[in-house]
């Protein structure tokens, strides 16, 4: 059991690192002009979490088909 949970820790800490990863690259200008996210920054930060989660949520129900 314990196996199975470090697995499952290892693929959350992998799925959160490819999203962190694909949602900064995609909308955060390389250039830091601020210490802050600007507006346009933030708002697409959030529609890509939500869409990363919605396919993630997706592919885990077709897992289980």
């Amino acid at each position: 059991i314990i196996g199975m949970m470090e697995k499952e820790m290892e693929y959350r800490v992998e799925m959160f690192n490819k999203l962190t990863h694909t949602c900064f690259n995609k909308c955060v200008e390389n250039k830091y002009k601020d210490s802050e996210l600007n507006m346009g920054e933030n708002s697409c930060i959030d529609r890509c979490v939500s869409k990363y989660w919605q396919v993630i949520g997706w592919i885990s129900s077709l897992r289980f088909i």
